[in-house]
């Protein structure tokens, strides 16, 4: 019976070739138009770290020195006196302290020439935390945190362009006139949201060598990103110990039924920093999972929400229009399906073939409105915006924008379908 009434929908189509044309290309315009803002939503709103997002949290304290204001944000980072503090309590599974930084690679061959690299500053238990793939070696251990070892791990980009590829574990790399020995090479790595430092960006950043964070504070390396100074700072150093200066973040992993007890920990923390006088708030902490620092910090542009409603009501009107032009056309076959109505059909084979005939309309129009997306999706990698090659269409998209397209046709030909199995056979049949 189906294929029956798909041969009905293809002559139908050669009948009305204009009004078809009109609805296939009323709905591919939709698809496409839909389809690019919800792909680039939804590349940008994912989960950077599935499986363990809810295990990671971003610690905050207020160790600002301004008016206090109850329920005011703290400060977003820590300063590096509290950053060493909780890192060398160690109250949770697993502790990151980290900064992003910079530097510049001095190739030992003749052939390359100086070049700056992204850095990245932090502690041993990145690695585990964030679950970074090593290609060759190991990350380094919390003894070379605590001995300020002049070790390294390395990209997989900077491992190809300063040696081939070749396993580069145990060879000496020299940055800013330092020598480092390289312990591992990671596979490639970038997770997109940039969720574990947003102050250097949130898309698009790579970081080619990481290097323990008390080494960098002992060669003085300074940082990338966000500082906020408060308060005076007697050796005029931003990055000493004690500098009321906050340029550091600090995640921890925890059991999620654990995280009061973490907070409460931080909570006590602040009331004795604020019993020595370093702090002049009461405790004011937040400790946020990735998910929800991602939210609080926008890491969805406001202007690509705005895209998304847009888009979503051209494709309302889209259908309207489709409805319109659907309720058209069957109802100017009103005397053949009172024919076919005096022939036997019943009222719900007729909604059927209408509804069949409205989703081939549909699936030739998403098809086309795939097309429109790939070329949408195409144009938007070509813009200035740091998440623009982040714009592909993947398996999953591909699979809602087919769902969409049939839920959207079979949606748009039900009230028409429901009209034209309302004709009544013996008005029409005197009519002709």
């Amino acid at each position: 019976m189906f294929a029956y009434y798909a041969r009905l929908a293809a002559r139908s189509f050669r009948r009305n070739k204009v009004l078809t044309a009109l609805m296939v290309i009323a709905i591919a315009l939709g698809i496409g138009a839909s389809m690019t803002t919800l792909t680039v939503f939804h590349v940008l709103s994912g989960d950077p770290i599935p499986g363990k997002s809810d295990r990671l949290f971003y610690v905050q304290l207020d160790a600002a020195t301004g008016a206090y204001v109850a329920g005011e944000e703290p400060e977003t980072q820590l300063t590096r006196f509290d950053g060493e503090a909780l890192l060398r309590e160690a109250k949770g599974e697993r502790q990151a302290l980290m900064s992003g930084g910079g530097g510049t690679i001095e190739p030992a061959s003749s052939t390359l020439k100086p070049f700056s690299i992204d850095t990245r500053w932090t502690s041993a238990d990145f690695f585990p935390m964030f679950e970074v793939p090593m290609q060759y070696g190991r990350p380094w251990t919390r003894e070379d945190d605590e001995g300020r070892a002049r070790v390294v791990v390395i990209s997989k980009a900077l491992n190809e362009k300063l040696y081939q590829g070749a396993n580069s574990v145990g060879r000496d790399l020299r940055m800013e006139g330092q020598s480092y020995r390289i312990v591992g090479v990671m596979k490639e790595w970038s997770p997109e949201p940039h969720f574990y430092d947003l102050t250097t960006g949130s898309y698009g950043k790579n970081e080619d060598l990481l290097l323990p964070i008390s080494t960098s504070f002992d060669l003085k390396l300074g940082n990338n990103g966000n500082m906020n100074c408060f308060g005076e700072n007697p050796d005029g150093n931003s990055y000493s110990l004690n500098a009321p200066c906050a340029w550091l973040q600090y995640w921890v992993e925890l059991d999620p039924a654990k995280a009061a007890d973490y907070r409460r920990y931080l909570e006590n923390y602040s009331s004795q920093q604020r019993e020595a006088g370093r702090f002049k708030h009461p405790p004011n902490v937040r400790l946020r999972t990735v998910m929800e620092w991602l939210d609080f910090n926008g890491a969805v542009p406001s202007d690509v929400r705005l895209q998304l409603w847009l888009a979503l009501g051209f494709l309302g009107v889209c259908l309207v229009n489709t409805v319109g032009l659907l309720l058209a056309k069957f109802l100017r076959r009103s005397g053949e399906i009172g024919v076919r109505r005096a022939l036997g059909a019943s009222r719900g084979q007729i909604f059927l073939q209408c509804l069949v005939e409205a989703g081939a309309v549909g699936v030739v129009g998403g098809v086309l409105g795939i097309g429109l997306a790939l070329l949408g999706l195409f144009a938007v990698r070509q813009q200035p915006v740091e998440y623009a090659k982040l714009a592909h269409l993947d398996g999953n998209m591909l699979l809602l924008a087919l769902g969409l397209t049939l839920f959207a046709s079979l949606a748009a030909g039900f009230l028409p379908a429901w009209r034209a199995m309302q004709v009544t056979p013996a008005i029409q049949l005197k009519s002709q």
